[in-house]
């Protein structure tokens, strides 16, 4: 019986996800401006969650600075962007692997709410992404990284590419770590049917000044906070696919 309600449930997510994606999709296709079009994907995500059951338990609202911000948050999940969609204010831009320019209807909607690529294997194309991703910062926009870059299905949080914080620290920007729970349960790689489980939003203090303006010493206290919250294993020493040095500054 557990195992029959667990599969309605993922149908039932998979409905709502279609249903409200197609309707989402259409409305980002015809509005003008990203900033309006960015409200659209945040309700809709909303909707999805509250729809699905499976709205967050957040903390640390209070937490986000009113300006300019870099947030950097533990990646699991597919699920995860989305979440963050619905969080977040409409504001804050997703910085993505180019990878998923490869699919086309989900490239398309990310263009239109102004998510940002980054090449993680070419130094030269990287470097070209990072200096788009400076200037939506120079702009005043704030930015949403998975500083991890992927995720895979062991639990664990790995190491952080260097990327956010280089561009924290050019240009003054508080970096607020998040962290993320239960999309890894819910829809872990390589599977496709979502499974009922609690979420958690954790959103903590942003860093100081003075920790910001050093990037090395950002990506630590940043990878440090996330990992006394998430209880998940350390993995920052563990084999990754190879990072170019240059591909974020």
């Amino acid at each position: 019986m557990r195992k029959v309600l667990e599969k309605l449930y993922g149908g039932w997510f998979l409905t709502v996800f279609s249903c409200v994606s197609l309707t989402t999709t259409v409305l980002i296709l015809v509005v003008p401006g990203q900033a309006q079009r960015r409200r659209v994907a945040r309700l809709g995500a909303r909707l999805v969650f509250r729809l699905a059951g499976a709205w967050p338990a957040i903390q640390g609202m209070e937490f986000l600075p009113q300006g300019a911000a870099v947030v950097v948050a533990n990646h699991a999940s597919y699920l995860d962007g989305i979440l963050l969609t619905a969080v977040l204010p409409h504001r804050y831009q997703f910085v993505i692997k180019r990878e998923m320019m490869d699919v086309p209807v989900v490239h398309f909607f990310l263009r239109r709410i102004g998510a940002h690529f980054v090449e993680r294997f070419d130094a030269r194309k990287g470097a070209s992404d990072a200096r788009k991703i400076m200037q939506a910062a120079l702009a005043g926009g704030s930015l949403a990284f998975f500083p991890e870059g992927t995720f895979r299905r062991e639990p664990g949080l790995r190491r952080f590419q260097n990327g956010a914080f280089t561009i924290a620290a050019r240009h003054g920007l508080p970096v607020v770590p998040l962290v993320i729970k239960g999309t890894r349960t819910m829809l872990p790689a390589e599977s496709w049917l979502p499974k009922r489980t609690p979420l958690e939003i954790h959103i903590q203090e942003p860093l100081h000044t003075a920790a910001v303006s050093d990037p090395a010493v950002a990506k630590e206290h940043s990878r440090s906070r996330i990992l006394a919250q998430l209880g998940e294993p350390d993995l920052g020493h563990a084999a990754l696919e190879p990072v170019p040095r240059r591909a974020l500054g």
